[in-house]
């Protein structure tokens, strides 16, 4: 017995001196693996480590603000804290006032955001059904341009496939005194609808507002209280009014950035401030920082829940896609935009008058990255840095046998156009072209910025060169059926073929006549005066009452041109302003048109009259007549006159 004690005790023992020996080592190696865990570096999604973004960041921007873009005020998120938070540049470049990050922007269409957001409250609480038809949540005949039966639902509105057309009036003003309420900016600006519910995407800021209109029938509140009470109150946003006037927020519109527009390089011209009644689309003002911690909400660690919602189900539906055409190509998230990065990105931009702004998140990454600028149209930013953040896509290449880019291209116009009206006439003016340069790539040219695109599944083509304002489309999708591209799939909006009875042929001749028509009535009649005036034996030949009608009426002609070319300026210089602005000239139309056809007529009778009228006369006569019939049915065709 003592020799088998001793011998089971030499055996504890033993264990016990050996696990003494090894439990220092491996709580050692298991210290190691946590160090090494913890020691590996954070980085964005496309791989730039987190303590060294800053200075990334700084040479970045460097060859921009000051040179391009007056400010910009940068916040990325990153595991739900806001990692870097950094402004550059001048609010206000006159007075050299610099941007910080409690500088206060426009936000534009991320505003969008928060109605989407709103919308999602009141579905997880069972007040809103997504795919009902809308007039149920409506006042009775609300919606009284609309050209099929077909329901209209939330979550098309989300999609922007409620088939409204692109109405271009009292959207946006530039004084905050023309602003009317929610209820009546919608009334007022109602656009007809031109295609079937889900047909097309045609990006809609009236849609958006509308869905607003709706939260506000549904929860019994103003808009924008509801928004301050579910979504930035619980946020901590205290920094950002919904409202477009900041008149109950002096604190912010003290600190709001003066806006610029497109100029000469390192000139910057200074654009209004955004006033909007249809607010709830693009009338938001805040920093760059409020907005990272609105996108910290839909960043919440794996097994967490947002502050947003109730349940985390309505997240995750929220950040579903809602509309696709390909599954390479990203869509739509009940209102956010899929982008191609190196993980799931979703998120939205904004424009307004005079100032741009982005917003992505990858979720998977727990990253976001904010960008707001003082500047209209301002890509390099915009765009450009957070592709920079967050990686390209890794989308598999393919086996199959790619189609000739021969195949997709041609002439597209915008979903997202006026049909309705004289601005009908403005996307004929901006139409995407498709040119194939090689087997495989393209090159496709928007109002003279170009992109080159290569095909790296079937149809699905991505940008590899080009302007940086097309940054906004990296994809494109081409639907090619029944042996021709039946739409072209970019972000906002899908492109269309031209429609049957606007083939480009007739376009083109449409434009050369107009072009003739215009040069004519503006050039003709001064040269014609100042001829008779220096050669009196030229003026002598007519009677003064032949040439007091004959210059009547080209002289009609050439108001009414003018009357024309002004109001296109007008509209291509600041296109956002009331319908009432443009009345008056409308109006002009209509008297110069009279007027030039009684002259014609009178011109006709005086001419029969007169014996034997030379033929260089009746010649000039008949060109004259001819050209102003040709303008007038023009004019009568782009709906000048409606």
């Amino acid at each position: 017995m003592p020799l088998l004690f001793y011998s089971l005790f030499s055996t504890s023992f033993r264990r016990a001196v050996l696990i003494l020996l090894i439990l220092p080592f491996l709580l050692m190696l298991h210290s190691t693996n946590i160090s090494a865990q913890s020691s590996v570096p954070q980085t964005t999604p496309s791989g730039i480590p987190l303590d060294g973004l800053e200075a990334y960041i700084d040479r970045f921007v460097e060859p921009y603000i000051g040179h391009t873009v007056a400010a910009a005020s940068i916040a990325v998120v990153k595991d739900g804290r806001i990692v870097l938070s950094k402004a550059y540049g001048y609010a206000d470049a006159d007075r050299r006032i610099p941007a910080e990050p409690e500088t206060v922007f426009e936000w534009g269409s991320i505003s969008k955001l928060l109605v989407w957001t709103s919308v999602m409250q009141l579905e997880e609480s069972g007040k809103l059904d997504l795919k009902a038809d809308i007039r149920k949540y409506l006042p009775s005949g609300f919606l009284t341009r609309l050209k099929y039966d077909d329901p209209i639902t939330l979550l098309h509105l989300m999609n922007h496939t409620a088939g409204f057309e692109e109405y271009m009036f009292d959207m946006a003003y530039t004084s905050p005194e023309q602003v009317k309420s929610l209820e009546a900016g919608l009334l007022l600006a109602e656009p007809a609808q031109i295609y079937r519910p889900g047909e097309n995407v045609a990006y809609s800021n009236y849609g958006n507002s509308l869905a607003a209109y709706i939260v506000e029938r549904v929860s019994g509140e103003p808009y924008n209280e509801y928004v301050n009470r579910h979504i930035l109150v619980p946020l901590g946003m205290k920094q950002t009014e919904v409202l477009s006037v900041l008149k109950d927020r002096p604190d912010l519109e003290r600190l709001k950035a003066t806006g610029y527009l497109s100029a000469e390089k390192g000139a910057f011209a200074k654009g209004p401030w955004n006033y909007m009644s249809m607010y709830p689309n693009g009338g938001s003002n805040g920093t760059a920082e409020d907005l990272a911690r609105f996108a910290a909400a839909f960043l919440p660690e794996p097994g967490g829940s947002s502050p947003l919602f109730r349940k985390p189900d309505t997240l995750r539906l929220m950040l579903s896609s809602s509309h696709s055409v390909d599954s390479y190509m990203p869509g739509i998230a009940h209102g956010f935009w899929e982008y191609p990065g190196a993980s799931r990105t979703l998120g939205h931009g904004g424009n307004t008058q005079a100032f741009s702004s982005g917003l992505e998140l990858a979720t998977d990454q727990r990253f976001a990255v904010i960008v707001l600028t003082n500047q209209a149209g301002e890509a390099n930013l915009v765009h450009g840095l957070a592709h920079a953040l967050l990686g390209d896509p890794n989308i598999p290449s393919t086996a199959e046998i790619l189609p000739d880019s021969s195949l997709v291209s041609g002439s597209f116009i915008t979903a997202r156009r006026p049909e309705q009206g004289f601005m009908s006439v403005y996307p004929y003016l901006s139409l995407m072209r498709v040119a194939s340069e090689t087997v495989d790539t393209v090159n496709v040219n928007l109002v003279g910025y170009e992109g080159q695109y290569r095909q790296i599944r079937p149809y699905l083509y991505q940008k590899v060169n080009g302007d940086a304002a097309l940054d906004a489309w990296p994809l494109i999708h081409f639907d090619y059926r029944d042996g021709r591209v039946t739409r072209v799939s970019v972000y906002t909006t899908d492109y269309l073929p031209l429609p049957a009875n606007r083939p480009l042929p007739i376009l083109t001749v449409q434009a050369a006549i107009a072009v003739c028509a215009l040069l004519f009535f503006l050039l003709v009649p001064p040269i014609l005066i100042l001829v008779w005036f220096f050669r009196r034996k030229v003026r002598n030949r007519y009677s003064k009452t032949l040439r007091i009608r004959i210059l009547a009426f080209l002289f009609s002609g050439t108001l009414l041109v003018v009357n024309i070319l002004v109001l296109a300026y007008r509209m291509l210089s600041q296109n956002e302003r009331p319908y009432r602005e443009v009345l008056p000239q409308l109006i002009l139309n209509d008297i110069f048109a009279a007027a030039g056809l009684i002259f014609l007529i009178l011109l006709l009778l005086e001419l029969k009259r007169h014996p034997t009228p030379p033929l260089r006369l009746k010649i000039g006569i008949a060109l004259a007549a001819v050209l102003w019939i040709l303008l007038i049915a023009l004019l009568i065709l782009w709906q000048f006159y409606r």
